[in-house]
């Protein structure tokens, strides 16, 4: 396991029913299972809102649009116990309703979070979903289909292109294929998303930015593309983030991969760099300073870290710093049959390298087991969020 391995609290499980005490690591820590806040007699479980942040005016030929703005909802317990409130912040093709409820009709972790007495912020990336698409403005948009979700998101142990896609088990109702209804409820949510991933980061960077100038302090729980947001939040608003939550977040550092089969699984996807900061697209604030991505020297490693996983590329020398990211408490969270079991630890390894101390909580060592990259809606999705804010409840003062 990469260096900058720490302690992964169990309270989310203990409160479950579902770790027994030989079920902690060596080295980790149990804290006092949480209870859910209770409500006064007649007082809502939730309430909701919404608003929208980030947007202006603009003139786009002989009309005047509103462009960059970004939907949040709000859902707020009747009685808020946490300390901070917590933003989720989906990934590529989807929207909040990732965090809503799931394909299967349960509900979502937006709600599972509310209960633990938390306010939720949920939002739907600058030009996607509720915030608006619109081409005249964003340029070019993209979509997935069936056969790209089945093969790394819904149902890997079918195709099989990476060495833990067989141990998927989660998905609701069988393999997530078309017909299989989850998959088709879960398939009608899929959205076009900007061809252009360094212009989304800027809109959805911005946007985040005005959403904490407006909320103040928060927990950010992102997940997949919405890491790369995470990062460039964590790194510009250190005061205000006060833990960071990254579920199988973007990457590997610097270059994207191609899966080829279990066996054969791993090769670069060309030369040039996919995230030139090594973790985003954006600029980061670097030590010594970054004036152009070149100065950061990338190397790869000889040998992957442990079986099952890629030679991670990293920087080289001179070694770089992130002072700012090095500041806020974070964990990076990978399920057992994702793709991202394969490179997850390399994007700690990048953090720990430059002088973060990123915090690995790997699924299955928690006895949670059979998940792939949609944790959110899978079958144990409650779980898997239980297990989160046990690791929050360690954190947060």
């Amino acid at each position: 396991m990469a260096a900058g391995v720490a302690r992964v609290l169990m309270a989310g499980l203990v409160a479950s029913g579902l770790a027994a005490p030989a079920a902690l690591a060596q080295g980790t820590v149990a804290t006092p299972a949480l209870e859910p806040a209770t409500p006064a007699p007649g007082d809502p479980v939730t309430r909701t809102s919404y608003f929208y942040v980030g947007g202006r005016y603009q003139k786009v030929g002989e009309k005047t649009l509103m462009v960059g703005q970004m939907f949040v909802e709000v859902r707020t317990p009747a009685k808020v116990t946490q300390p901070y409130p917590v933003v989720m912040v989906h990934g590529l093709a989807q929207t909040g309703v990732n965090f809503m409820a799931t394909p299967d009709g349960r509900s979502g972790w937006a709600q599972r979070f509310v209960e633990w007495g938390y306010q939720v912020y949920v939002v739907d990336q600058v030009g996607r979903g509720r915030s608006g698409t619109n081409p005249e403005v964003y340029g070019p948009y993209d979509r997935l289909g069936t056969r790209d979700l089945e093969r790394t998101f819904t149902a890997p142990e079918v195709y099989d292109l990476y060495p833990q896609a067989k141990l998927h088990t989660q998905w609701p109702g069988g393999a997530g294929v078309q017909g299989n209804a989850s998959f088709d409820q879960y398939f009608a949510s899929q959205v076009p998303y900007l061809a252009n991933s360094q212009q989304t980061e800027d809109l959805v960077d911005t946007a985040l930015g005005a959403l904490l100038d407006r909320t103040g302090p928060v927990v950010l729980v992102t997940h997949g593309q919405g890491s790369l947001f995470g990062w460039a939040l964590s790194d510009s608003r250190s005061d205000l983030v006060k833990a960071h939550v990254a579920v199988e977040p973007g990457g590997p550092p610097f270059f994207d991969v191609k899966f080829r089969g279990s066996k054969d699984f791993w090769e670069k996807s060309g030369d040039a760099r996919a995230r030139a900061y090594g973790i985003t697209r954006m600029p980061l604030t670097f030590s010594p300073p970054v004036r152009t991505p070149e100065d950061l020297v990338v190397a790869q490693q000889a040998k992957p870290a442990a079986d099952g996983q890629i030679r991670c590329w990293l920087q080289g020398e001179p070694v770089r710093t992130l002072p700012n990211l090095a500041k806020v408490p974070t964990v990076i969270v990978t399920a057992e049959a994702s793709f991202h079991a394969a490179y997850d630890d390399c994007t700690a390894a990048f953090l720990t390298q430059a002088g973060a101390k990123p915090e690995i909580l790997h699924l299955a060592d928690q006895k949670v087991r059979g998940n792939g990259h949609m944790v959110m809606v899978e079958k144990n999705s409650d779980l898997v969020a239980d297990t989160l804010m046990g690791w929050l409840s360690g954190r947060l003062h």
